[in-house]
Order: structure tokens, then sequence, then C-alpha cells
């Protein structure tokens, strides 16, 4: 890595705020939570959207300007049938409910995934709350359906090969920097802080590239349990932390009193 470079990273990871521009959640642990109080899964779910809520008056209070939270994996689709269609009802009848009041907040909203499995109503749904909330710059909410990191970065290297084909652009020459462009949350800072809840550690296949530097925050708490101190935690576990991006603890201090 030549100076240039090290120094450039240096003063990035050297400004970093206490607070992260950007969380990823994966919301683990709402069946569950349900399970434990002999109440049906999809009670779980429902609770786990109240947290959503408070999770999103918290960014906006701490001043966190994304939040990405994983609703829906490509492989959830193999969960029991009455399930997935509880999980498509609930998820409906949340961006009927939430929607104005994000717009209200001046929260925009946004989907990553392939949507168009989940049919005409709640594709429509999403197409109009994402125009509705275009302009909104107090916080960026990301939902995760239908989504998949390998799926993400699969279709980013479909597109550079029909540009390859079309002769728009020499394999020879692609370079990290090619692909992001082409990734689910192009134009987004990469997320500094990745929580999740409910006790495994593992990232399931969400966001594989973009968490290649995040720092990470495994929590037994289920989702539904997962409150207002549980994430303020998270965010002191975050605070005190240093981020190094492949660079020496020496090199980011003499950056901070540079």
């Amino acid at each position: 890595m030549d100076n240039t470079r090290i120094t450039d990273l240096a003063v990035v990871v050297a400004n970093q705020s206490d607070i992260p521009r950007h969380v990823a959640v994966i919301m683990d642990g709402n069946g569950r939570w349900a399970k434990n109080r002999n109440l049906p899964r999809v009670a779980g779910h429902r609770k786990g959207v109240e947290h959503v809520r408070d999770m999103v008056t918290v960014c906006g209070e701490k001043g966190i300007k994304y939040l990405t939270l994983f609703a829906f994996s490509s492989e959830n689709w193999r969960r029991p049938p009455q399930e997935v269609r509880l999980l498509m009802d609930l998820f409906l009848n949340a961006l009927e409910n939430e929607i104005i009041k994000l717009h209200k907040n001046k929260v925009r909203f946004r989907t990553i995934g392939d949507i168009e499995r989940f049919g005409k109503k709640i594709t429509d749904l999403i197409h109009q709350s994402e125009t509705l909330t275009q302009n909104n710059d107090a916080l960026t909410l990301t939902v995760a359906v239908n989504y998949g990191g390998r799926w993400d970065i699969a279709r980013a290297c479909a597109e550079l090969a029909q540009r390859a084909v079309r002769g728009e652009l020499d394999p020879k020459t692609i370079r990290e920097e090619n692909i992001e462009p082409f990734l689910s949350l192009a134009g987004y800072p990469e997320p500094d802080l990745f929580i999740r809840t409910g006790g495994e550690q593992r990232i399931s296949n969400f966001l594989l590239w973009q968490l290649a530097y995040t720092e990470m925050y495994f929590t037994p708490v289920l989702w539904p349990d997962f409150d207002r101190a549980h994430f303020e935690q998270a965010l002191v576990s975050y605070a005190g932390r240093q981020r190094r991006f492949g660079l020496t603890g020496e090199q980011i201090e003499a950056a901070r009193h540079a």
C-alpha cells in the first residue's frame, strides 16, 4: 500500500465519529420470543415491528443517517407457507400504516432485493412509498426484502458482463470500484456498525460486500426485547473501538494528532 493511500485512509478513520453514520441490523429472534410466551410466531413478528419504530426514532435523535434492516431474506421462502403469508401481510400492513409517519418525519424509505416475487399489491405500494419519500433527508431507512448478499454481487457482475459483451468495458480493467456502482446500496456509505440480535453470530448472506470493514455487534437479546437501552449499549461498544481498515493503531493516532 503506497504512502498516499495510507495517509488518506488514516485521515478517514481518524475523523470517524463515535456515532455511526450507517447501522445495519439483522432482526433475529421474533419466533423464539413468541414461543417463549406460548404465542403464535406472528405475534413475535408484530412485536418486532414496534421495535423498528423505536430504532428509527433513536437513529433520528442520535444523528444516524442510514439504517438498513434485514426483514426477509431470499432463504426465508423455505419457511412454512402459512408463516410466509403472514409475514407478507404484516409487511403490507406496516407499509400502509407507517409510511405517512415516516414521511412526516423526513425519513426516506427504500427497499433492496428482488421485490417482484411479492406480487403487484405489495410492489406497487413499495414503489409509491419510495416515490413519496425520495427527497427526505433526515434518515434513510432501507428494508432488505427477498434479498441475499450473493444475489446482490451476482447481479452487479451480470451488469458488468453485459457491458463487456457490448464492448463498453474491458474485462481486464475491472476493479472493485467498477462493481460497487451496481450493488444495491450504491451511493451509501458502507455500514459502520452491524447488529444481530437473537444470539446467532453470523451474517447470514446479508450485505456480504458492504460489511467487509464493518464493526460487528452480536447480542443474545431477542429482537422484540431489543429496546433503546440495548441499542445504546451497541453504540457504546462501537464508540470504544478503533477502526483501522488494515492500518496500525500508531498510524491512526498519528493522523488524529496531525
